[in-house]
């Protein structure tokens, strides 16, 4: 299919959509569905002018589509944000940003909108404007001066109060977002039904075509609105902070965005989240997201920029973003403990940031109960970093043609029967050797957070495999540089590099080791339980069911399932092999300093003044106290640092006694 062909398309397709939205109002695609295919068409005829044609669904917005605005540098790059899409990527940023600065450094932050609009860069010269840019590709701009000065928000000269206290600077540069207002998108709307005129799509695509208008007569007959929120360069600069910036740039006659506030610590900020994200709809203007900034402008400097993005400021991103798509097969996934999994194949989409060709459907009684079929139209979500998956299907899209969607019975890779166990939701191939049961588990025992072998991701894992080296996990410690050379991409240092990170984790903990067995129920928390009781796999596997649920939180149906495991002879043999290979299966016994904590449960939150969360821990445990995740009310303390999250609140509602650093260590001494 030509360019030509695919504009027709999208244009049948968009104006086929349009009328199923506004006149039957019987969508079959979610909006962000909708927006995909409408940036698409504008990306066409961007690229094509001459495929515009009068009835096309962009005229509506009156987009920029010449591409031939003179263009402006702006003085300092327009940089992105990061993203975060939770409470722990916050504190992780964070964390990451107090590493780079002095021990003792303190943070504040401001909360401002992500503004879900079109960002501008304007120049102001002895406080007259006489510059405004897009951000371009954020180094360079197009030109929307004269547009820009039609909008009544921003002030063409400033101080826009003559007697205002403040100095302007001989040349200030700010950043801020062009947008429509939702009441002046609805009233504009409105003109446009009551002329007769098709309705505009959505917001921020009109605000850009609006910005982009060739004739700024057009541009002034459309009510934008601009808030300004920081300073890009200025020859003096006015502020010290972006709390005192945004204040300077509102008392200089700026529009601020509504609802910025400033905080002390970032757990204020946390707790403010869910309020946001339920008042969002409320606003009288679109966000997508927080911006989260660091206050103090010079230490925002000092951690600079890493990629494009400032380490200064992050973006929380509101989860849960949805689109519709073909549902064009579907692949039956095997999983390591042979689960299958069934994942839709789809018809390319673009949905949160990605373009997404594969979701999972979860399992198939889910997939019967939703009657999903292929050739259906899915509605799928992205939330964050989740990995796609669909909701269910577009009843009213169905043609007829569609097929039911079954389990198979035979395993996809290995041909053994598939069982659905009594009592069971997934179904299972019955082959404990099926090749990519394997694969998988040998793929999570290198991974992070399991072994931890850096440099054998998945691909290097399905190459191994593809090419012999390996069969199992045990074979990952017999690789040599012999074995390596010749293979594709990996050169000396390669190989060097991954031979040491299998041979450092030969000596990785007990612990470690035995929750990368995949062993089903088994992760780092029993693991830790099972290395501080047994000290050695030697031991563990020679326990019985009745020795190994004496164990805290172990119970006897888990007890069983880690007897069994170690009683398989593939088991029994894969272990030999890795010790033949020198893999380490025992552990220091705990040393106990004191029983002055015995009895107790401690908590930690916070990032402590001296101690890391590891030292401390294992100073409770080396006093004979205990560690746990969460609080309730056998917890005895919470010991906190500076940041605590939701765990200190928690203490608060419940009444556990909190201890920051120094009363845990006057505990410990005094006993």
């Amino acid at each position: 299919m030509n360019d030509a062909e695919r504009a027709a398309e999208l244009r049948k397709e968009i104006n086929e959509h349009s009328y199923r939205y506004y006149i039957l109002n019987a969508p079959i695609i979610p909006d962000a569905e909708f927006d995909r295919l409408y940036h698409e068409l504008v990306a066409l005829e961007t690229a094509h002018p001459e495929l515009v044609t009068p009835d096309s669904p962009t005229q509506r917005a009156g987009s920029d589509l010449q591409g031939d605005f003179p263009k402006l540098t702006h003085p300092a790059p327009i940089l992105s944000l990061s993203n975060c899409f939770s409470e722990d990527d916050i504190r992780e940023w964070e964390q990451r940003n107090l590493k780079l600065l002095p021990a003792d450094t303190q943070l504040d932050y401001t909360l401002e909108p992500k503004l879900d609009g079109l960002t501008i860069v304007i120049t102001y010269e002895d406080g007259v404007l006489v510059r405004a840019a897009t951000r371009g590709n954020g180094l360079v701009g197009d030109d929307v001066t004269a547009n820009v000065r039609t909008i009544r928000s921003i002030p063409l000269r400033i101080p826009a109060n003559p007697t205002s206290p403040h100095a302007v600077p001989s040349r200030l540069v700010v950043r801020g977002e062009v947008m429509f207002l939702k009441h002046d998108f609805a009233a504009l709307n409105e003109q446009q039904k009551s002329a007769g005129l098709p309705l505009y799509v959505n917001a921020r695509n009109t605000a850009s075509g609006t910005l982009k208008q060739k004739d700024s007569r057009i541009t002034a007959g459309r009510p934008l609105t601009a808030f300004i929120y920081a300073i890009v360069a200025a020859d003096s600069y006015p502020t010290r902070t972006q709390w005192e910036t945004l204040e300077y740039l509102r008392d200089i006659g700026f529009t601020i965005p509504q609802s910025t506030q400033h905080f002390p610590t970032l757990s204020d900020i946390i707790q403010q989240i869910p309020t946001w994200v339920s008042r969002r709809n409320q606003l009288d203007y679109e966000i997508d997201g927080l911006v989260i900034k660091v206050n103090d402008l010079r230490i925002a400097a000092e951690l600079g920029v890493v990629g494009k993005d400032p380490r200064g400021a992050t973006a929380y991103k509101f989860p849960s973003e949805e689109a519709s798509t073909q549902l064009v097969g579907v692949t039956h996934n095997v999983g390591r403990t042979g689960k299958l999994t069934p994942t839709a194949q789809l018809e390319p989409v673009f949905v949160g940031g990605v373009t997404v060709t594969n979701a999972t459907l979860h399992n198939y009684d889910f997939v019967r109960n939703l009657d999903i079929r292929i050739g259906d139209r899915v509605v799928i979500k992205r939330s964050g970093d989740v990995i796609p998956y669909v909701i269910g299907p577009i009843l009213d899209a169905r043609t007829g043609g569609e097929t039911p969607i079954t389990p198979p019975e035979r395993c996809p890779h290995c041909d053994s029967p598939v069982i659905q166990p009594e009592g069971a939701v997934d179904y299972y191939c019955t082959n404990p050797q099926c090749p990519e049961r394997v694969f998988r588990q040998v793929e999570f025992f290198a991974s992070r957070g399991a072994m931890d072998i850096e440099g054998m991701g998945p691909q290097t894992v399905k190459l191994f495999f593809d090419r012999g080296l390996i069969k199992d996990e045990a074979d990952v410690f017999t690789l040599t540089a012999d074995k390596l050379q010749g293979l594709e991409g990996f050169a000396e240092k390669r190989i060097e590099n991954l031979l040491k990170s299998i041979e450092a984790a030969k000596g990785r903990p007990l612990a470690q080791v035995l929750s990368s067995l995949g062993i089903d129920g088994v992760g780092s928390t029993v693991a830790e339980s099972l290395a501080a009781h047994f000290h050695t796999v030697d031991a563990l596997a020679a326990a019985s069911p009745d020795s190994i649920q004496e164990v805290e939180g172990i119970g006897p149906i888990l007890a069983a399932n880690i007897a069994s495991w170690f009683s398989n002879p593939l088991h029994v043999d894969l272990i030999q092999r890795m010790k033949e290979a020198g893999v380490q299966f025992a552990s220091a016994a705990p040393v106990t300093e004191s029983d002055s904590l015995a009895g107790l449960t401690f908590v930690l939150t916070g990032t402590l003044p001296t101690l890391s969360r590891e030292q401390a821990e294992a100073l409770i445990k080396s006093h004979g106290g205990k560690v746990s995740g969460s609080v309730s009310k056998k917890t005895s303390y919470v010991l906190m640092g500076e940041s605590p999250g939701s765990k200190a609140d928690k203490a608060r509602q419940l009444g556990v006694p909190i201890l920051d650093e120094a009363a845990f260590l006057a505990m410990i001494s005094h006993n």
